[in-house]
């Protein structure tokens, strides 16, 4: 079955494929998730920034996900104050994940942030597993360099982030285009999505992207629901504790706060009621 867009989407990820032209494309919107972990972290507009544009590409390379309980994780670790970034896609759509550094004294309020200063040399890591078993992994310094190395595939990524200074995620945004192995030069991966635009660019109907990439008899194969959510729990907080030693247990204070790191997300733990 076919669907037909002519709005612009907004928190879901779509799956089109040209038939002539053998060109498949997925886009993705993470507004609402990237907003909520913004917040939960309580992170700075840079943070964010980054944040919202690796939760889209996480997005993206989640639509490869076959099994219902799969999750895939895109880790950065880099030499910039931003420290790096760990986010994660479920099969089911769901997302969350968090920046190393939550505030950027230096980038915040300066604008858009220039990833060469705020990243720097980097190293990026995709792992795809189900519970207790890794199915795949593999490591590049960029997404463009793990589709190519890692999958053998022609395929180009484009992500889009705004934010303001008070931390309103005005669009979170990724695009990829992959040539399929079979499809003839259509010269679709060297069209630049982004161009000069530094924001906007992906923020419009799928059709308009579609039409500038040449693929205007594309048709939509797939939608998923995008959004925020996290494993974390106050029972799994307290299983946390549980594992503690009796010993362990009897010096900490009656009750603690533990902070999902995934999340942001505090529970307040009655640590006497684990023994």
């Amino acid at each position: 079955m076919f669907y037909m867009v002519n709005c612009e989407m907004k928190n879901c990820r779509e799956e089109w494929y040209d038939k002539d032209a053998k060109v498949a494309v997925t886009i993705v919107d993470v507004t609402d998730a990237a907003q909520a972990l913004a917040r939960g972290h309580l992170c700075g507009p840079t943070s964010a920034y980054f944040l919202s544009k690796a939760l889209a590409a996480a997005a993206l390379l989640g639509g490869e996900m076959s099994e219902d309980d799969e999750t895939l994780i895109l880790q950065m670790k880099c030499k910039g104050p931003l420290g790096g970034f760990n986010v994660e896609c479920t099969a089911a759509g769901t997302l969350r994940g968090y920046t190393e550094k939550k505030i950027l004294d230096d980038f915040d309020g300066m604008g858009v942030p220039d990833p060469r200063k705020a990243i720097g040399e980097k190293q990026l890591q995709v792992t795809r597993s189900v519970p207790g078993r890794i199915l795949s992994q593999g490591i590049s310094n960029s997404l463009d360099g793990y589709l190519a190395g890692s999958l053998q595939r022609k395929a180009v990524i484009f992500l889009e982030a705004a934010v303001s200074d008070d931390v309103e995620i005005l669009e979170a945004r990724g695009v990829m285009v992959e040539e399929m192995p079979d499809a003839k030069d259509t010269g679709v991966l060297s069209v630049d999505l982004l161009g000069k635009s530094r924001t906007g660019a992906l923020a419009v109907a799928s059709r308009n992207i579609l039409g500038k990439l040449g693929l205007k008899n594309a048709e939509l194969r797939k939608t998923t629901p995008l959004s925020f959510a996290c494993r974390c729990s106050p029972d799994r907080a307290i299983a946390m504790l549980a594992a503690l030693s009796p010993e362990e247990r009897a010096a900490l204070p009656p009750t603690i706060d533990i902070t999902c790191h995934m999340c942001g997300r505090t529970f307040t733990v009655n640590t006497r009621q684990t023994s």
